[in-house]
């Protein structure tokens, strides 16, 4: 790379240990999701960790500024590079998932594949109509992201807009390259076969994969983590991609064929064992097709779905599917829908286009937005991508201590928009609008100690004290000023090394055990198993194991909270923090559902997006993420634990893959 920190200032680090969360549950996180694998064998310690992550971020702006002979500082530059490893490694700030993952490595710096450092993307259906590129371009935008690990979120505006022709009987074949690149050129020519006879080009050839050169399954892909699947899942996309389209010869491509190609796309990526992907489905408010897409549902004793639209089960899950409402949509018959199931989601495009802080004027800076990432708190125009970093107001010592954090977490974000990726329409707009979204997360923890007027004035002045930064660095860097800077993110994973409650939402109880998963041949089982933790075999992948994790969370919990105060607490963030948007799943509980239209008849004003989740009982299935215990069953649990050995070698990433209505891991 090239910018090092100095090593005795990394000697210093050494042997200081990272005050990691929930009882052993943020280390392990940590090892499974983040840590990689280095040459001698060995997993990365978080003090190396850091150091790539932080070396990463200061060679990109080395690069961009001696590129470009703006003058590089190399003293200062390292004056306050240390400055940000030190407020990472104590986790007053985190980078994104992703950033802690590829920054620093050859993918980003080599490879220049810049897109694998950014959370969350959004593409547009509309212009599909135009041209036979326009036609794939966006189903294979959504499956080159997805298989970086981006959430992507999609629109439905191109229904109606391709009909969908038969095949030519020749035959064609198409030998697959082992890469991502080859996967994608597959799907993009299996597509190019039944649309191209829109646009004047004849008909498409029946086309034959040949899938020899894919590496087998349970070999390692060093490059971005994980296990290969082998072509299998692949295989499958290809065979229910020509089923969707064959089904529809002669038709136009409507709401449902777009959903479900963009859903089948999202089930091959995390079959194929990428690191993990998420979608959403934004739609229309009043449009039965689309208010149906997961009219289905889970019978028990019958082990099978049933429901008009049951064969979308298979894939339907990988996306959460919303509406685009406005400030005068009746909304009676979507709430309806989201009480049986939680969806669908809600995003007030109006909202998302004239304002940044909802207590600022309109200032219509998003004029050309057109969407939202997967979890809701990114304003987005098509081919956008955005990169959220995370900053936990709870851990800061002091209301300056916050501020100063603060200047590092934007830098960090703000050198995301330096690099290029390999879409030329992704950078065309990342280098015009330069958006980031430097988040607050760990919320509630705060206001565990502090009243709603001290967080609305730490908010405040942070929210100005960003754009101070902004108009610093950006003239440094001599590039746009950031149309957007601040969100809300539903965190998920990297709360979790912090030790904090994910975004604005509050813990579930005040005693639980946390559930996460692990592939059962991984050392990290067996570490934690001989720690005293619980570990068990998944009940349904039998290639997984399940951890628990006693935690206790001295917070205000959902128990204590009712939908209003949910709400009102993602109102307020909108108005003082987030410019981009707030990414809040609201829970209510089975009395609370009747409130439902009258909250968002109330708060709709003040809102970009939101989401309802009903309250599963306790033991609900077998499990759960989270299950509530009593105080004397987690001091039993906790009094079995030891400090576990975390010496892991030849330890392969497995993540959680995909993002659900209740948080979002990307």
């Amino acid at each position: 790379l090239a910018f090092r920190l100095h090593e005795d200032f990394i000697a210093s680090y050494l042997h200081r240990q990272p005050d990691f969360g929930f009882n052993g549950l943020g280390m392990m996180t940590y090892l499974r999701t983040y840590s990689r694998l280095k040459e001698d064998g060995t997993k990365e310690s978080w003090y190396e960790t850091v150091r790539r992550v932080v070396e990463g971020a200061y060679s990109i702006q080395k690069q961009h500024i001696e590129q470009n002979e703006l003058g590089w500082n190399e003293s200062k530059a390292q004056r306050s590079a240390q400055e940000m490893y030190e407020r990472i490694f104590t986790m007053k700030f985190l980078p994104p998932g992703r950033m802690l993952w590829a920054l620093g490595t050859p993918v980003v710096h080599e490879k220049k594949i810049g897109q694998a450092l950014f959370n969350c993307a959004f593409v547009s259906t509309e212009h599909i109509g135009h041209s036979l590129n326009e036609a794939v371009k966006p189903f294979c935008f959504m499956m080159d992201m997805s298989m970086m690990g981006v959430g992507v979120g999609f629109d439905v505006k191109g229904a109606d807009k391709l009909k969908v022709y038969a095949c030519a009987d020749e035959d064609q074949v198409y030998v697959i390259p082992d890469s991502r690149e080859g996967w994608v050129h597959s799907l993009q020519l299996l597509l190019h076969n039944y649309f191209q006879e829109n646009f004047g080009n004849g008909h498409g050839k029946r086309i034959r994969f040949d899938y020899s050169r894919i590496r087998e399954a349970g070999l390692p892909i060093k490059s971005f983590g994980g296990i290969s699947s082998g072509p299998e899942p692949l295989r499958n996309m290809h065979r229910q991609v020509e089923d969707c389209l064959q089904s529809r010869i002669g038709q136009t491509l409507g709401i449902t064929a777009i959903v479900d190609l963009m859903n089948i796309i999202g089930q091959c990526v995390v079959a194929g064992n990428v690191r993990r992907t998420a979608q959403i489905a934004l739609g229309p408010a009043h449009n039965a097709e689309y208010q149906q897409l997961k009219d289905y549902h889970w019978n028990a004793a019958q082990m099978t779905y049933e429901g008009p639209m049951a064969q979308r089960a298979a894939f339907g899950w990988t996306s959460n599917n919303s509406i685009v409402a406005g400030m005068d949509t009746d909304l009676t018959a979507a709430i309806e829908q989201t009480i049986k199931n939680g969806e669908p989601g809600f995003i007030f495009m109006d909202n998302v286009r004239a304002y940044s802080r909802l207590c600022d004027p309109p200032d219509h800076k998003d004029a050309r937005a057109s969407g939202t990432n997967p979890c809701g708190e990114q304003t987005l125009e098509s081919y956008e991508l955005c990169c959220l970093v995370e900053t936990f107001p709870s851990r800061a010592t002091s209301f300056e201590d916050f501020i100063r954090t603060l200047k590092f977490a934007y830098l960090l974000g703000k050198t995301a928009t330096l690099v290029n990726t390999t879409w030329a329409e992704t950078n065309r707009v990342q280098k015009r609008n330069r958006r980031i979204g430097t988040s607050v997360s760990g919320v509630t923890n705060f206001l565990e100690d502090h009243n709603l007027e001290t967080l609305r004035k730490w908010l405040d002045a942070g929210y100005h004290e960003i754009q101070r930064w902004d108009g610093i660095y950006s003239s440094w860097l001599c590039v746009p000023k950031s149309i957007k800077t601040t969100s809300v993110k539903p965190s998920g994973t990297v709360s979790l090394l912090a030790g904090v409650n994910p975004g604005c939402h509050f813990s579930e109880y005040e005693y639980y055990i946390r559930r996460i998963r692990i592939a059962s041949d991984s050392p990290l089982a067996e570490i934690m198993q001989s720690a005293g933790y619980h570990v068990e075999k998944d009940v349904v992948d039998p290639a997984s194991s399940v951890i628990s994790f006693p935690v206790h969370n001295t917070s205000k919990n959902l128990s204590r909270v009712s939908v209003w105060e949910q709400v009102a607490l993602a109102v307020f963030l909108q108005k003082y923090w987030s410019d981009n948007q707030v990414s809040a799943t609201v829970t209510f509980r089975p009395e609370e559902a009747s409130d439902l239209k009258a909250v968002m008849d109330y708060f709709r004003y003040d809102l970009k997006s939101i989401s309802f989740l009903p309250a599963l009982e306790n033991k609900a299935y077998a499990q759960m993420p989270y299950e509530a215990i009593t105080k004397e069953q987690y001091e039993k649990m906790l009094s079995a634990i030891a400090s576990p050995q975390w010496e892991v070698e030849n330890e392969d990433v497995e993540c959680e893959k995909f993002c659900n209505n209740q948080s979002c891991v990307v």
